[in-house]
């Protein structure tokens, strides 16, 4: 009997029993093969006239297995039918297993027949496995399987998408997906579905939001894997799609993104503020649809909270994915109390993560703040989380996450997540704190060591600007001083220690402190520079024996200028410091050439002093390297910019500080920047009276002579008595000890001071003459008769000189 049926398409050529994959035979009544097909001649090697005719028993049965052939026919003719496994001798005579299925069938003539149906029971085993692995895809698998035709209408699924979709199986065939899933869902899936369909690339493990029309409240995430479904031919029959629930793996991965990204953005610097901000940009949206950091009022001035949590909060961020939401919430800035009975309150009282999944039943918001409340209500919010701040045992404040958008309340997963960031910040704040009360102590440090006023002087118009460097960086060593001189002298100074922080700022109090004694020394500024000098080597020196711990003093640079109003001659020395810039009256800026100096702290290296003549009215500018370099720029840049700030019309120096600043430091600098600016005066000659006296016995009479007429013609005769005495024991000093011409000058300005200049270096003392003593009263009544006196030294020539204050102006009387 020949198998002539034709091959139908929906047979798969993996099925052992189809007609592609099974060898066929039919037996008669009496058990003789009777046909016999080509499939069974190359399974069991046979040739169809080798068997036809012949009993089965005789052909196919090995020794030994008779028992199971007759165990086989036995139940095969009670039941009509049989399926199973059963040992057959092969034509090369070896045992193969062979699955059978027989089944009885209708002769014409009503002779019975057994169609045999075999191949190899390895096959069928493993056809057997398929069955049962696709049985259990639709029976038995959690993860979802949907299978769809060309048109994307279902017509299976299995028991998981049904419980998903809450439909029994049979209820979905012919359905699509728009049919219980949420309209920007279904068209997001079909349009990948079709993908497929078209390409026949498959769709593997592509996640996405998946809400149902019976439950749009609820979201989940699922992964979608699809592809297309082909029969033999190559016909596209539909596509099988599945799909599993990864929603609580979605959300532990984004929690663990959360956590990752919170751990780089929160805490990128040492700033209260903007570590607030950092956590709230972190929350929102990817935890909350709004959120506030509040820290309890003393954190954000960089000083401990009280141990109890207890005062008033300071709104330091406020962030929402919606601009209304922020209508009802306090703005950042704003000092506040939280209402009694309400999360807040609770979280800061007991210490602990609060989570509200319903603010509708809160009724502590509604007693204290009922119209807040109404207003956040109709805004949405629902669902609301607190967590403090703490660190170190010590609470700082707290964070409040709210949800008024997304539709699920918080979960303690969530609140898990927001302790999770809270700790993050509250370690960063912390830190932040901490560093701001340190910067703060070193800012009054360093502010109360610089000048709080530059006084007026008669020889110089001052301005100047202090910037204190960003808070990385941590306050420097800048300074700057005015400093009054003799003869209405002035000194004008700028310096910079290396480095930042307390130490570098007493550093720089110490140095300023030791230029202000030197300078009241009238000591000329490259003696002024290597005494310094020798100061910082010795501090260093001081330092490495006593304290290995704290930062070196690496050294540190200055600049020392000093300007005569009546010579118009300013002189200046710098210690590895940038020159000065002058802006002449006539608007020219012209840098000064002046020798560089080594920084000091190196030792052993010599100054030099440049002088040169200024014009009344010229503006010399005095500036630290953190105004020339801020913003990366080299100095040549610099220098460029400041010269051009500088040229800039301008009604007051004031407003060329200004100028300056804004062209040169639009941000807040990296490094300090000191800037001092001093616009020049001339002392009139009808202020200054100069003569130059022979060494002769004569010389103390003819300066007195010449002091009393003086001081008639500038209505100064109340002081002449006294003047004259000064000078007459001045000028004698100098006859009798130095020896060459005398130079006397008087200068009015405020004071009247009197200058003896000889050619002599010997330095006069002071001393109490004794009743015996014959001399030594000279100095000790120039110090009884004046304010203040002093000596100074210039090349080859010393200056004795004291100061005696003017008598008021007379008010007239009626």
């Amino acid at each position: 009997m020949q198998d002539t049926s034709p091959t139908t398409l929906s047979e798969s050529p993996e099925d052992p029993f189809s007609i592609h994959q099974s060898a066929s035979a039919v037996l008669d009544g009496r058990g003789r093969v009777v046909a016999w097909s080509e499939q069974a001649t190359m399974l069991l090697g046979y040739p169809a006239e080798a068997v036809l005719g012949r009993p089965v028993r005789e052909v196919l049965v090995e020794y030994g297995d008779e028992a199971l052939v007759a165990e086989a026919t036995v139940t095969c003719l009670r039941e009509g039918g049989w399926f199973g496994l059963l040992p057959v001798r092969h034509h090369a005579g070896h045992r193969v297993y062979v699955g059978f299925r027989a089944r009885k069938v209708q002769r014409l003539d009503s002779a019975v027949e057994w169609l045999l149906i075999g191949s190899l029971a390895e096959d069928i085993v493993q056809w057997d496995i398929d069955r049962a692995v696709l049985d259990g895809f639709f029976r038995r698998s959690p993860v979802g399987v949907t299978v769809l035709g060309p048109d994307l209408r279902i017509l299976r699924v299995n028991r998981a998408i049904a419980r998903f979709g809450g439909l029994p199986s049979e209820a979905y065939r012919g359905l699509r997906t728009a049919d219980f899933l949420l309209g920007p869902d279904s068209e997001l899936i079909e349009e990948r579905l079709r993908g497929v369909l078209e390409s026949g690339r498959p769709l593997i493990f592509a996640e996405q939001r998946c809400r149902l029309l019976r439950d749009p409240q609820s979201e989940l995430i699922v992964s979608v894997s699809a592809f297309r479904m082909e029969d033999p031919s190559g016909r596209v029959l539909g596509i099988t799609e599945i799909v599993e629930d990864v929603t609580d793996r979605h959300r532990a991965r984004r929690r663990l993104a959360l956590l990752n990204e919170a751990g780089t953005r929160i805490g990128s610097t040492l700033d209260v503020a903007r570590t607030a901000r950092e956590l709230a940009e972190v929350a929102v949206p990817a935890l909350a649809d709004a959120v506030s950091v509040d820290l309890l009022e003393p954190v954000p001035r960089g000083e401990e909270p009280a141990p109890d949590a207890r005062g008033p909060l300071r709104r330091m961020a406020v962030r929402s994915i919606r601009s209304d939401t922020l209508e009802v919430m306090y703005p950042e800035g704003r000092l506040f109390s939280f209402p009694e009975d309400t999360a807040p309150t609770r979280c800061l009282a007991e210490r602990r993560p609060v989570l509200d999944p319903l603010v509708e039943g809160n009724r502590g918001w509604f007693s204290a703040e009922p119209e807040r409340t109404e207003r956040a209500l109709a805004l949405g919010v629902h669902s609301l989380m607190v967590v403090p701040l703490a660190a170190r045992g010590v609470v700082l404040g707290l964070v409040c996450l709210w949800r008024s958008q997304r539709p699920e309340p918080f979960e303690e997963d969530d609140l898990t997540l927001a302790g999770e960031f809270a700790a993050k910040a509250a370690v960063s704040i912390d830190n932040a704190r901490r560093y701001t009360q340190q910067r703060h102590a070193a800012e009054a440090l360093q502010r109360s060591l610089l000048p709080s006023e530059v006084p007026e002087h008669p020889a110089v118009e001052t301005a100047h600007r202090y910037l204190p460097a960003q808070a990385s960086s941590g306050v420097g060593g800048d300074w700057f001083d005015v400093i009054p001189l003799s003869g209405l002298r002035v000194a004008l100074v700028v310096g910079d220690v290396v480095g930042h922080g307390m130490h570098a700022s007493a550093t720089m109090g110490r140095l300023r402190a030791a230029v202000r004694t030197l300078a009241h020394l009238d000591l000329a500024p490259d003696e002024v520079l290597a005494r310094l000098d020798d100061l910082v080597d010795q501090l260093a020196t001081e330092q490495r024996q006593t304290d290995a711990g704290t930062p070196p003093i690496v050294g540190a640079t200055c600049l020392y200028a000093i300007y005569d109003p009546v010579s118009r001659h300013c002189t200046l020395a710098r210690a590895g410091h940038p020159p000065p810039t002058v802006l002449d009256p006539d608007g020219r800026v012209r840098p000064i050439d002046l020798p560089a100096g080594p920084p000091l702290g190196l030792g052993g290296l010599p100054f030099e002093s440049a002088e040169f003549e200024l014009d009344e009215g010229s503006l010399l500018a005095l500036y630290s390297d953190g105004l020339l370099l801020a913003g990366d720029r080299d100095i040549d840049q610099g220098l460029t910019l400041l010269r051009t700030a500088l040229a800039a019309p301008a009604h007051s120096l004031e407003h060329i500080c200004k100028a300056v600043e804004d062209a040169m430091l639009p941000d807040r600098p990296a490094d300090d920047v000191a800037l001092l600016l001093g616009r020049t005066r001339v002392l009139g000659a009808e202020r200054v009276a100069s003569w130059e006296l022979p060494a002769e016995v004569t010389a103390a009479g003819r300066a007195r002579t010449l002091v009393r007429d003086r001081l008639a013609e500038w209505g100064l005769e109340e002081l002449a008595f006294t003047t004259e005495l000064i000078v007459s024991e001045l000028v004698t000093n100098a006859y009798r000890y130095a020896g060459g011409p005398v130079l006397l000058r008087l200068i009015r300005d405020g004071h009247l001071i009197c200058e003896i200049s000889d050619t002599s270096s010997t330095s006069p003392h002071l001393r109490q003459a004794s009743s015996t003593d014959e001399g030594g009263r000279g100095l000790f009544l120039v110090a009884q008769l004046s304010e203040r006196w002093g000596t100074r030294y210039g090349r080859n020539r010393k200056t004795i000189w004291a100061e005696q204050p003017l008598p008021p102006p007379h008010t007239p009387t009626s």
